[in-house]
């Protein structure tokens, strides 16, 4: 009997395993803490399913089962299916956008019978299979334009239809892909252009836009003056000079001021947090869920007050404590203490997946590997910063702790298929 048992774990990545296992049931700890009440029939609740950490040992065990799945397939299936997987997660996308129905003001949510799935999840994972399919591509030459433009378009699709179904965090989180691109070949100076476009942003928002546009006048007239000599021998420097004053310009003048007063790009209430957290309004209901959520944390101490004695969560002062604010519960309960270790089990988990990815000989796998690191760190920086209040709250799971049937199962998906990758790390796919 231990013959067939050794052969169907022969090749695990056993710390990514435990690890991952570790996350899940702190998940059902700080769940159950966030929602349990003196006088609760745990028995009964389990079998009831009227919890929401009831519900997540169901969908832990659906998890498992498709871990096995996953498991069981030949790493050849995933490269073959890579293209038609995204088809199929843009087309979940497409009928979201025709029939979706909608939750705590997002309309990305499909519901089939009993059973509600939100596809900006899956297709995350739909998005990095395509990518690294493209990118382990014999006829991808990444150093060429082309080849660039297509991988960003592959991201930014999918990326827009999440905008357009009202649902900034996740849509945000596709952004990751870009630092699996720098990975692969990806110029610096791109990352220091997305550096320069958020500078942009702040200053649109905390400085009047005339003024900018005073500024970047200015700034444009020194640098041709100073380069007068260099333009007279290269007109070309001079167009590039006026084109990126065009574009600043543009950006502080159009870009933002549609982005935060259309309604189309962020909703009424993300531009207050944001307004808020930048120092330029004061709104106590915009800035209620972060002031609990800091209150919670910060109440905890050092050492926490003890699993199930928070009282900010337990007497629900904590808005969305078994989703979005889940780290409240860590913070309160076990306090700094508590909160650095658990951080720390993600940090080891991250420097674990980026391991296996260098060790990987298909550029399929190690691409799919990065991904999967990206879009955890992501999710987790995002949400903490989130709780903290060092970002707007915009709604975004801790991964593998917050309660959610389709985000467990997505994260799920994308740690077996990067261990069965790996598993067969000596095969080149493509």
């Amino acid at each position: 009997m231990n013959r067939p048992q050794a052969k169907l774990t022969a090749g695990i990545d056993w710390p990514i395993f435990g690890m991952y296992l570790a996350l899940v049931f702190i998940g059902f700890m700080a769940i159950f803490a966030a929602e349990y009440r003196d006088g609760d029939n745990v028995i009964q609740n389990l079998l009831s399913q009227n919890k929401n950490w009831a519900r997540q040992v169901l969908w832990f065990g659906v998890s498992m089962v498709l871990a096995l799945g996953i498991w069981l397939t030949d790493s050849k299936f995933f490269t073959a299916t890579a293209n038609l997987l995204y088809a199929f997660g843009i087309l979940l996308l497409l009928v979201v956008l025709a029939i979706g129905t909608g939750v705590k003001g997002s309309n990305s949510w499909l519901e089939l019978g009993g059973f509600r799935f939100q596809p900006a999840e899956f297709t995350k994972l739909c998005t990095n299979l395509a990518l690294a399919k493209y990118l382990s591509s014999m006829e991808t030459d990444f150093t060429k334009m082309r080849s660039r433009l297509i991988a960003a378009a592959m991201v930014l699709f999918p990326f827009g239809l999440i905008i357009l179904q009202d649902e900034t965090g996740l849509a945000l989180v596709y952004f990751c892909f870009f630092l699996v691109m720098f990975r692969e070949g990806l110029p610096g100076i791109l990352l220091v252009i997305a550096f320069s476009a958020i500078i942009l942003v702040l200053s649109a928002l905390l400085v009047d836009k005339f003024i900018l546009l005073y500024i970047f006048t200015g700034v444009a007239a020194l640098v041709i003056y100073f380069m007068r000599r260099e333009i007279r021998r290269k007109r070309s420097r001079l167009a590039m000079i006026i084109g990126v004053w065009a574009f600043c310009a543009a950006f502080v003048m159009v870009i933002v001021p549609f982005a935060f007063t259309s309604g189309k790009v962020l909703k009424d209430y993300q531009v207050r947090r944001i307004e808020v957290m930048l120092g330029k309004e004061n709104d106590p209901k915009a800035t209620y869920n972060t002031r609990q959520s800091m209150i919670a944390i910060g109440s905890g101490g050092f050492w926490g007050k003890g699993y199930l004695k928070g009282t900010q969560t337990r007497l629900d002062f904590v808005p969305e404590q078994s989703t979005d604010f889940i780290f409240c519960t860590v913070g309160e309960d076990f306090g700094f203490f508590g909160s650095i270790l658990f951080l720390g089990l993600y940090v080891a988990l991250l420097f674990r997946i980026i391991f296996i990815a260098e060790r990987q000989r298909s550029t399929f796998s190690r691409v799919y590997a990065y991904g999967v690191a990206s879009i955890i760190f992501f999710h987790l920086a995002i949400n903490i910063s989130m709780t903290i209040g060092l970002a707007p709250v915009i709604g975004i799971p801790l991964p593998l702790v917050s309660y959610g049937g389709s985000s467990l199962m997505t994260f799920t998906m994308l740690i077996f298929i990067m261990l069965r990758l790996d598993a067969d790390r000596q095969m080149v796919l493509r």
